[in-house]
């Protein structure tokens, strides 16, 4: 026997799926027509503009309220520009500026391009406070370390977006800053009071629903105190009684991709994580990347199956959906903004750079680029100076495999540029500047998270805030070595 075809319609309607490639293929469009809340977009669905434009037209055609989201924080996490690297700087960079009001411009516009394109839904903006120097996972996808800081632009980045129409999601609730494991791979614990949460993670979170942030996604994160053993998307304690009840919020409760391991293990699969996650309170599942139709078919039957066995409340469900449905309703596909300034990202990236000690003497330089692994939440994104360079040479190496004789050779009389992401934490990276430093002029430039580390012995230490296209220009500029 097949599903009952309301009950199907129902679960349908608080799922986010996604599909591979450029064209939606017709389950994708099928699924909208049945009922399916919608779709994520992710690098994989991006080549050109009039190509996504094309798509969100297919998808909406199939009903008119799909909902249509992407992961676009600018900086590090770009689909749209996932071949290039984003022309915004994100939110590390935004932060060290301190211009709120540069903030809302910046995620304005790049609202309006999301809404230019039929794109509803921004899975944005991060708003945890980095604490945690190794954090792998959040870093420069973070306003800061402060807090206060943290809220008054995660409140701006909310604001920007939804002026041009498109709902804004902050994430990750109650807080992801502080871990120093990936929720992609596992389940990260922070184990500290709620006073600490309420002091150090939650005020950003009581910023942007003062600022009435349509969405807001959860962390698939332990927080003892709260969460037990399991994660936060499936506390109720978290959800209803900390988000909804001490802080008021009333938009739709999404979830991270319930295919991450910090979900997924925790439940036992993605359909009863989906079961677990609505009986928490959560509105809005967002399935994965990694996603088909036998998939949407298995998790939609998966929360039939608990309406029949009592694991879910009916009444929970269309509670759900009704406010999947709200979030769809409020969004529109026209922004209300004018187009931004075609320099307005590239010149906050400049703003954002920083530089402790002196540029002079570094002509001619043998550009480094250290190699590092990318997140899955950044994906494989072009970095570093290289797009930017006039003449200067450039060598990629891994750290940890590098002699550093070898590059003083291949240097001769020229100086080095030593450019990284996370060199406080990059295998061999530490060891290999301070071999070089000490017998050879060199330049460090961060583009990942600052760090207090400070190698010995260099010439100058340039942090750029981010590896964003608009970071990496500016840094070359700064250097003096852009074309």
């Amino acid at each position: 026997m097949g599903l009952d075809p309301g009950l199907r319609r129902l679960a349908l309607g608080t799922l986010l799926a996604a599909y591979p490639g450029p064209v939606p293929p017709d389950w994708a469009v099928d699924l909208v027509a049945e009922g399916l809340a919608g779709h994520t977009l992710f690098g994989t669905n991006v080549h050109n503009p009039a190509q996504v434009a094309a798509s969100t037209a297919t998808l909406r055609a199939a009903r008119s309220d799909v909902l249509i989201a992407i992961d676009e924080e600018g900086g590090d996490v770009t689909r749209l520009a996932h071949a290039t690297g984003s022309p915004y700087p994100g939110n590390a960079a935004l932060g060290a500026i301190g211009d709120v009001a540069l903030t809302r411009r910046v995620h304005e516009a790049i609202g309006a391009e999301l809404a230019t394109l039929g794109i509803t839904v921004n899975l944005a903006p991060t708003v945890d406070v980095n604490s945690a120097d190794e954090n792998p996972v959040i870093g420069t996808r973070s306003f800061g370390a402060d807090p206060v800081r943290v809220a008054a632009h995660a409140a701006a980045a909310v604001a920007g977006l939804q002026a041009a129409g498109v709902a804004a999601c902050a994430k990750h609730f109650p807080g992801h800053g502080a871990t120093v494991a990936d929720s992609h791979y596992e389940l990260p614990t922070v184990d500290v009071p709620v006073d600490v949460l309420r002091e150090r993670d939650l005020p950003p979170f009581a910023a942007v629903v003062a600022a009435g942030v349509r969405a807001v996604m959860t962390a698939h994160i332990r927080v003892p105190v709260l969460t037990g053993d399991g994660p936060a998307t499936f506390s109720r304690a978290v959800l209803v009684d900390l988000l909804r009840g001490e802080y008021g919020f009333t938009g739709t409760i999404v979830t991270d991709a319930l295919e991450m391991k910090g979900a997924a293990v925790a439940a036992g699969g993605v359909g009863p994580a989906a079961v677990r996650a609505l009986a928490a309170g959560a509105d809005l599942l967002c399935i994965g990347a990694k996603v088909d139709a036998d998939l949407v078919e298995q998790v939609a039957a998966e929360i039939v199956a608990a309406l029949g066995d009592g694991r879910l409340d009916r009444a929970r469900v269309e509670e759900a959906a009704g406010r999947t449905a709200d979030l769809a309703a409020w969004t529109r596909a026209a922004g209300t903004v004018g187009a931004a300034p075609a320099d307005l990202g590239y010149a906050a990236a400049r703003r954002a750079v920083r530089v402790e000690g002196v540029l002079t003497g570094l002509d001619r330089p043998l550009v480094v680029q250290l190699h590092s692994t990318s997140t899955i939440a950044e994906g494989r994104v072009p970095w570093g100076l290289g797009p930017h360079l006039a003449e200067a040479e450039e060598l990629r190496v891994v750290a940890a495999e590098t002699d550093p004789a070898t590059l003083r050779a291949l240097a001769g009389d020229r100086p080095i540029v030593l450019v990284g992401r996370h060199l406080h934490r990059l295998p061999g990276a530490a060891d290999l500047v301070a071999a070089l430093a000490a017998q050879h002029p060199v330049a460090v430039v961060e583009m990942g998270w600052p760090a207090q580390w400070r190698p010995v012995g260099v010439r100058a230490f340039v942090t750029t805030y981010g590896a964003s296209h608009a970071n990496g220009r500016a840094a070359a500029e700064a250097l003096g070595l852009a074309g």
